[in-house]
């Protein structure tokens, strides 16, 4: 088994993250779907007709929140691998990738239910600290190195 915590811990909020994504996808498939909102025309052609080849708000809305994903849990990643091979205190690295996973699903429920402004991006800057605190504690650890 694992021998590094650390890395079981950010194993397990990364992983939990990932499938989060996985199910943003599928929701915004079943919404295309519903809605019949088809970005091809060989996809609405399939579902009945070119003049599903439009928009849909609550379509898009759920693909800003996937896209949101990919630029902020990519990063929290590798961020996080790299972090736990650094040998951290396991409680504080335990608590950076919690507060990050947990403002990152916050994140979602803001931006799907369309909280009121400024919860998604409060929970945004939350999810921040810990990325840039993993990060600089990164370089602090590799600047001996270069």
């Amino acid at each position: 088994m694992i021998e590094n915590r650390v890395f079981c811990c950010f194993a397990f909020y990364a992983t939990a993250l990932v499938l989060k994504m996985f199910m943003i996808a599928i929701l915004t498939g079943q919404l295309r779907l519903r809605r019949k909102a088809f970005m091809n025309p060989e996809d609405a052609i399939r579902h009945g007709s070119l003049e599903y080849v439009r928009e849909d708000p609550d379509v898009e809305r759920t693909r800003r929140c996937h896209r949101n994903d990919m630029e902020n849990i990519y990063p929290f990643l590798f961020l996080g691998a790299v972090y736990s091979l650094l040998e951290p205190n396991p409680s504080v690295a335990k608590l950076h990738f919690l507060v990050f996973f947990l403002a990152r699903m916050f994140y979602t429920a803001a931006y799907l239910l369309a909280f009121k402004a400024p919860m998604r991006s409060r929970s945004y800057t939350i999810a921040q600290v810990p990325c840039f605190s993993m990060g600089l504690q990164i370089l602090y650890a590799m600047a001996p190195y270069l």
